[in-house]
């Protein structure tokens, strides 16, 4: 059995009040693209606010038909006091380079990874006004095969400290010796002398201390440890988290580390099991972008992101297919989450003109670096993945490509599995043998039907699919429940995103045929629809499916299967699953059949329409949890009972007005806070009128501005900054964001309907 065990999150940097400071360097940056400057509040994401255009559309198909291009970022500050100077950005898209007061003082490539720039040589030494650009180059076009965004998407940070100070990223806890009754606490504290001279100082954790003395340009590594009793474990279920105070005798105050106590091991014979306890893992893929907000990787949305999947009873994400944000997985932990942290898409092979391939040979180890030296402290990463569906996969020369990525994440982590994402789109499988044995983890994309035969070639292997079709919910869940040695399915994917345009679309006889990759792509779409969740947040029947199947507390769940012909003969394609909606109006359907599906772990479901008993069905794995009721359509109310529980579908009448909910009452006046609010066009009783498209504008007043307002709808091309939006089946969504000021939002709705109207302090 393999056991691991590690603690920590880092919620921010170690930076003291005095001797190593932080703040955030988003705001008061001058933007220029297209010959146009405006003003802008980071992050901010450039090709979000153009509308998406096949016919000039310079990322394709792949990355949803929007511009990219190059850009460019000023901002004028004063010197900050401090030996050492230097700005964090927390991700560009992409080959960013910085220059200060005309000098260049850095560069990065990857646009999914961190990095820093030491400005210091650079500043003014008296009062004049500093000024730092950032040049952003995503011309280089196709380089992704999803949305990615363009420009300073992510966070920056100002970072002042003296000449000897811990270095960035230089606090990493782990725990051993873990049981019910106590667990040791590991701190490793490296301290960075950037001095010309050597130095000393005293480093303190928990009230315990070392002296250490360096030489000029050295660092070095300094051990702790204690002992916490009765240890409060982490899990998705109980996400607690401790705090361990580190600081040197140069710093006032201690920086402070969150961390979390937990072990696991997975094996053949016991799968996956965490704090000594078994379990199923059952994951979501997950792209990095925010749906109507594009790129822009605001805490809030990253947040909800994780919401969102956590609601829909996921128990893990793998990031795919890049290193995801600080905020991302601060939210895991505090939430509980399990994550897959995935470093990249392909290597030396290219799957796109620009992408990787580019890259790889001179930014491998760099890139790999900064994503698990940030990341290893995060309770909620189990596994590193190294890769996806590499292209050269038949090549030997792969493995040792493979055995490379995973020893530079070795470097910076010994604490967990390195995983990698293989496929096959022919018969050869097999011959991938020696490549899967460099992993610790074998990871299947859409191929764990293979795990019978492997297990028999191979029997220490342990595997679990990093991706499945959503329609194979039922199948993957029973491969993951029956065999301890499959621990766990990631469904492509958790939420719908932006570009691969038209994957997970079905359609009707005579639109344009095809998956999303056939030649010239789905221009009539720009984004993925195979999420278990849409762009509004609304979950898809599919969603509760797959949460009843994993999750004994999931509650009753009845949606309805669209006829086939009923907008036309209906096509799926690999990623999609059959059109079904939470909806009982089907007008002109009269007295035809249609098939209402009730899913549930109950051993009897019986239906009931307009009060009158339609049949009674009994459930069992025999059935995939399913009942499937097939009647003739009459309007009116369906009511499922399955035990204690009863849910209802209702015909609902015209659209008689709009309703407004938030998903908070209050915004943080600090430019960051971000509300989203739901539209929903409802009959006069409140029922959602599920068929309803309803163009509508949005009006923002008060303390806060717009953000974006769009519907679910893949194939509209209203720019989603714009005020307009159409709801699609019912529904919309707007995003706005706080300014600086305190005082209260007014955000209003005009459409055909009644204004709807609602306020946020």
């Amino acid at each position: 059995m393999k056991k691991l065990t590690l603690c920590a999150v880092l919620l921010g940097a170690c930076m003291g009040a005095q001797a190593q400071t932080q703040q955030l360097f988003d705001n008061g940056w001058h933007f220029s693209h297209d010959g146009k400057i405006i003003s802008v509040n980071l992050p901010h994401d450039w090709d979000i606010s153009y509308a998406s255009n096949p016919e000039t559309g310079a990322t394709g198909t792949d990355g949803g038909w929007f511009p990219a291009g190059k850009g460019e970022y000023r901002k004028a500050f004063a010197t900050p006091k401090g030996e050492l100077v230097k700005l964090h950005f927390e991700g560009v898209y992409q080959r960013a380079e910085v220059f200060v007061n005309g000098q260049k003082a850095g560069q990065h490539a990857y646009g999914y990874t961190p990095f820093t720039v030491d400005v210091t040589p650079y500043l003014y030494k008296d009062k004049r006004l500093n000024e730092v650009v950032v040049k952003v180059d995503n011309s280089q076009q196709v380089n992704c095969r999803w949305y990615s965004g363009s420009g300073i998407y992510r966070h920056v940070w100002l970072q002042t400290m003296p000449l000897l100070h811990i270095a960035e990223n230089g606090v990493f806890v782990t725990t051993s010796n873990i049981s019910t009754k106590e667990a040791t606490v590991n701190v490793e504290v490296t301290v960075q002398n950037e001095a010309a001279n050597a130095g000393q100082a005293i480093v303190e954790v928990e009230g315990k201390q070392q002296q250490v003395e360096l030489q000029a340009g050295e660092s070095k590594s300094v051990c702790f440890s204690y002992t916490i009793q009765n240890p409060h474990l982490w899990s998705p279920q109980d996400p607690y988290l401790y705090t361990v105070n580190t600081k040197l005798s140069t710093q006032n105050s201690p920086c402070s580390t969150k961390f979390g106590v937990r072990s696991f091991s997975y094996d053949t014979e016991k799968g996956f099991v965490l704090n000594g306890k078994p379990m199923l893992l059952n994951g979501a893929c997950v792209h990095h972008d925010d749906g109507v907000i594009g790129a822009m990787a605001f805490d809030d949305a990253e947040i909800r992101k994780v919401r969102l999947m956590k609601a829909a009873g996921f128990n893990l994400i793998r990031t795919s297919h890049n290193p995801t944000t600080r905020a991302f997985l601060d939210a895991c932990d505090s939430l509980g989450m399990l994550v897959i942290g995935e470093a990249f898409d392909g290597w030396r092979t290219a799957k796109k003109p620009y992408d990787y391939s580019t890259l790889i040979d001179s930014c491998y180890r760099e890139d790999i670096h900064a994503m698990v030296m940030r990341d290893r402290n995060h309770p909620s990463i189990i596994s590193w993945s190294i890769g996806n569906e590499v292209i050269e996969r038949k090549e030997i020369a792969v493995v040792t490509t493979a055995r490379k990525l995973k020893a530079a994440v070795l470097e910076c982590d010994k604490t967990r599995p390195v995983t990698e994402a293989l496929c096959a789109w022919d018969r050869d499988w097999e011959i991938y043998d020696p490549h899967f044995e460099v992993l610790d983890i074998a990871g299947y994309n859409y191929m764990i039907f293979k795990h019978a035969t492997d297990h028999k070639r191979d029997p220490k292997r342990v595997m679990w699919q990093t991706e499945s079709y959503p329609r194979g919910a039922f199948r993957n869940w029973a491969t993951v429940h029956d065999y301890p040695y499959v621990i766990g399915d990631m469904v492509w994917t958790g939420l719908d995103y932006l570009g691969e345009s038209g994957i997970g679309r079905y359609y009707y006889e005579g639109e344009r045929p095809g998956e999303s990759y056939a030649e010239g792509g789905q221009p009539d779409w720009h984004g993925a629809c195979c999420g278990d969740v849409d762009m509004t947040g609304w979950r898809r029947p599919i969603s509760h499916y797959r949460s009843m199947l994993w999750n004994d507390n999931a509650p009753l769940y009845m949606a309805v299967k669209e006829p086939n012909g009923y907008h036309g003969k209906i096509y799926e394609t690999s990623w999609s699953v059959w059109p079904t909606w939470e909806s009982w109006n089907w007008a002109g359907w009269e007295g035809k059949p249609i098939d209402v599906e009730v899913y549930t772990k109950a051993p009897e479901v019986k239906l009931y329409l307009n009060d009158q008993l339609v049949g009674t069905k009994k459930v069992s794995r025999d059935t995939e949890f399913k009942a499937v009721f097939t009647l003739p359509y009459e309007a009116g109310t369906l009511r499922a009972e399955a035990g204690d529980e009863t849910v209802t579908l209702a015909t609902a009448g015209e659209p008689a007005r709009l309703r407004l909910t938030a998903d908070r009452t209050k915004l943080t006046a600090d430019g960051q806070s971000l509300a989203y609010i739901t539209v929903e066009v409802v009959d006069k009783e409140g029922r959602v009128c599920p068929d309803a498209a309803v163009p509508c504008e949005a009006i923002v007043k008060g303390q806060a501005t717009l953000m974006a307002f769009a519907s679910a709808d893949l194939k509209d091309r209203e720019i989603k900054t714009s005020p307009r939006a159409t709801t699609f089946k019912g529904r919309a969504i707007i995003v706005v964001r706080s300014t600086h000021k305190k005082g209260k939002v007014q955000v209003s709705v005009k459409s055909s309907l009644p204004v709807a109207t609602t306020s946020i302090n």
